[in-house]
């Protein structure tokens, strides 16, 4: 079982990798804002018809556009949820949302959460599905990538506050990476047997006699960006464990693969842009690094099982409780790890159902900040955040201004840092103590104790840091529920692209210093466990309280019974 572990991650890996290398270059040519071959004058008259202006923007405009677009998104898809009665394509004829339920899903897909407290094939229509989710699935994805050219652009910059034009970031990002890539997905997806139509739902009979009715729905539209956006909606309740989303062994390899492409292309295209490829190298490697580590546990976690299954009689101690047997232990493993080190909530397996410490690790990927590979844009600027953090510790340590990139970081953006690697704690620990102080906050556990508790955990950390997964036994579609979990996805987001898009304007500023002997090579071994060092830290300070009262307790319960 070893030997096929370390075969699934190996082999995962190297496709990963060799798929991300060219679409790295691509970004990068998109980051250094060059025309597209053969589409110049077509773009030209784009932005002349759309009011575009030709120039760049402060941090300032670029972060008000970001904000404006976003905005409005949010108030069209929260008065289609709201009016989904009155709008075509509801075959089914489903009502409308309630204000507080459509309030949560729009803020969720906005900012690219995906948080579902509802069943979509009992819940939405196909015009809400399409029109309004899949294009935020766009929409929301574009804007984490935008912001992460910003930053790039602000570390290659010498001495021009210019971060781009975020009107053409975005308009260039959906139309010549994620529209190509999701037509590619769909496409492939519907050759494994994902459904994609608009007919509506189909009564059958079973072979046992008995009447079901059968969801029908434009399913492979959705399936592919939410996979390659990182968003994670699902089309059905079931997810990605859903026959319809993901219907084959190698459907769930390519969703898996689809996760990581564009967060891990960015890491090239982050080198590419600097004219360094071993910076985007060291970022590769250490968030592979943990990743690794990270499956690792899980695995042996759910091989283990629980001991007290061989008293009962069974064969084996091996986890397979809450997973689908078309994929067994190791690739839902696989699958709950990289959902949750990235910002998508798309599962294939109950989380609920792992054991402790197989459930544990996906919560923590999640509550470091998803810096692991993490979102389109989001887990590159946020890995960005502890680069700088690491910088600034190991600059402390010799007694030198800390630098990165030949860019001195001084008091502004140490304090802009602090203030974005601070946001999601505080939402998670502070949003976790007032449902477990309030009564509206309890009644929706559906397990009590340890597990209880986790199961709150692991929904607020979800919500605060744009995951969207859930690991179950909580009835959340309640006004308490949906309005904490809302707040947490919208300052979870924004409270981090702030700061961020901050730091931008003031490293775009700043002219590129020469390397001198006392400079700190930000390559290499050293660094690279100086990086991985800082994250483990700020995450096992901040949050090893709050998960010793939840998995590890509910563990070492396990073992003493």
């Amino acid at each position: 079982m070893a030997a096929s572990a370390f075969l699934l991650i190996g082999c995962y890996m190297v496709l990963l990798l060799v798929l991300a290398r060219p679409l790295g270059s691509c970004l990068a040519w998109l980051i250094a804002d060059r025309p597209v071959p053969g589409l110049a004058a077509t773009e030209r008259l784009l932005w002349r018809v759309s009011g575009v202006a030709p120039g760049g923007m402060n941090w300032q405009r670029y972060l008000l556009a970001i904000l404006l677009f976003n905005a409005l998104g949010l108030v069209l898809l929260f008065l289609m949820l709201l009016n989904q009665a009155h709008l075509p394509l509801n075959p089914q004829g489903l009502p409308g949302l309630s204000w507080h339920l459509a309030l949560n899903t729009a803020v969720s897909f906005v900012t690219n959460t995906n948080w579902q407290s509802y069943a979509g094939e009992s819940t939405l229509s196909y015009f809400s599905q399409m029109v309004g989710l899949t294009v935020q699935n766009f929409l929301s994805a574009a804007t984490g990538i935008a912001v992460a050219f910003a930053l790039i652009r602000g570390f290659a910059n010498r001495a021009l506050d210019d971060l781009g034009n975020a009107w053409r970031d975005i308009t260039r990002i959906t139309l010549y990476v994620l529209l190509p890539l999701s037509l590619l997905m769909a496409l492939f997806l519907v050759s494994q047997g994902v459904i994609q139509n608009l007919h509506g739902y189909v009564e059958l009979t079973t072979l046992e006699g008995a009447k079901q009715v059968l969801p029908m729905g434009p399913v492979a539209s959705q399936e592919a960006i939410k996979m390659l956006g990182t968003n994670g909606g699902g089309f059905f309740n079931a997810n990605s464990a859903h026959p319809f989303e993901n219907p084959t062994a190698l459907s769930n390899f390519v969703q898996m693969l689809s996760i990581f492409l564009i967060p891990a292309a960015l890491c090239f295209a982050f080198g590419d842009a600097l004219r360094d490829r071993r910076q985007g190298h060291t970022l590769l490697w250490a968030m592979s690094l943990m990743f690794i580590a990270a499956v690792a546990v899980v695995m042996w976690a759910e091989l283990q099982g629980n001991p007290h299954f061989l008293t009962l009689g069974a064969d084996t101690a091996a986890n397979m409780e809450g997973k689908e047997t078309r994929f067994g232990i190791l690739n839902s493993s696989l699958f709950a790890v990289i959902t949750t080190a990235a910002s998508c909530g798309a599962v294939s397996a109950m989380h609920d159902s792992f054991t402790a410490l197989g459930g544990m690790v996906p919560m923590w990927l999640m509550q470091i900040g998803e810096v692991v590979f993490g979102g389109v844009g989001a887990g590159l600027y946020g890995m960005l955040l502890f680069v700088l953090l690491a910088v600034f510790i190991a600059g402390l340590m010799i007694g030198r201004s800390p630098e990165y990139l030949g860019k001195k970081i001084d008091v502004w953006e140490m304090k802009m840092t602090a203030l974005a690697i601070l946001v999601t704690p505080t939402l998670v620990l502070l949003g976790t103590a007032l449902a477990m102080m309030t009564d509206a906050g309890r009644s929706a556990m559906l397990n009590p104790g340890t597990h209880g508790f986790s199961e709150v955990l692991y929904a607020v950390s979800s919500a605060a840091n744009n995951n969207g997964s859930a690991f179950g036994g909580l009835s959340a579609n309640t006004p308490f529920w949906n309005l904490l979990l809302a707040f947490c996805m919208l300052v979870g987001r924004f409270g981090i692209i702030i700061p961020v898009l901050a730091i931008a304007g003031s490293l775009a500023r700043k002219k590129i210093q020469p390397q001198g002997n006392g400079t700190l090579p930000t390559h290499g071994a050293l660094f690279i466990a100086l990086l991985i060092g800082t994250v483990l830290l700020v995450g096992a300070l901040t949050f090893i309280p709050a998960l010793a009262l939840g998995p590890v307790a509910e563990h070492l319960h396990m073992l003493s019974r």
